[in-house]
């Protein structure tokens, strides 16, 4: 579902580049991406997700090149293929939960299909949030919601933006099972990008970035 190869990264202004391992990520797989505060992390998060274009190297997404598309192309196919969970929820505030969801699936081009999004919220236990407004949620139920709308529209790929690092342990558990749940139930390739170092003990395929120039 997702390659890597040769991946490098320089900021503008900077004389320093980022050098990033090979990734090789399959449909019904998941990795753990590792790394430290300054290791490049969010760098190479957003370079698999095509919101950066890679100094040098590439990115393949279900065997075809990704990194190299044009911008709007690639903002097509991360759409339709990829779902991400942010460090911080974005929603859009005047909508409902089921509207935020709705909407996900239309800008991904899936057709409307109110049981998909009613299934999916009962699932991760907030059927009785589907005519909620977002800015009603406590921050756990916003943090449900944002997986459930990075899944809604089925994607091969599902990435997550440090899903854990400001909860307790039991908290945690929870969350990695409803990705994992998730992952699962659509076939998809799970990458989560973190500092959390809990996270090793309860994923075995992982890689850790250490910092390069």
């Amino acid at each position: 579902m997702l390659k890597t190869e040769g991946l490098h990264y320089r900021y503008e202004g900077s004389e320093s580049e980022l050098a990033f391992p090979d990734l090789l990520l399959d449909r019904g797989k998941e990795l753990l991406l590792l790394g430290a505060s300054g290791t490049g992390k969010t760098t190479l998060l957003h370079l698999v997700a095509g919101m950066r274009t890679p100094t040098s190297g590439s990115v393949e997404l279900a065997g075809a090149p990704f990194s190299s598309l044009a911008t709007a192309e690639r903002d097509r196919t991360r759409g339709r293929n990829m779902g991400i969970v942010f460090q911080t929820a974005h929603f859009v505030r005047s909508l409902t939960v089921g509207e935020n969801l709705a909407l996900a699936r239309s800008l991904a081009g899936c057709p409307a299909d109110d049981d998909v999004v009613k299934g999916l919220l009962e699932d991760l236990g907030l059927a009785h949030k589907l005519g909620a407004r977002v800015d009603a949620l406590s921050v756990g139920e916003q943090q449900r919601v944002s997986i459930a709308r990075a899944v809604v529209h089925g994607p091969g790929l599902i990435l997550a933006d440090e899903p854990t690092s400001a909860l307790d342990d039991q908290n945690t558990d929870a969350v990695l099972s409803l990705l994992r749940r998730q992952a699962e139930r659509t076939g998809a390739a799970l990458l989560i990008v973190t500092h959390d170092q809990r996270l090793k003990d309860r994923m075995s395929d992982r890689v850790e970035l250490n910092p390069t120039a």
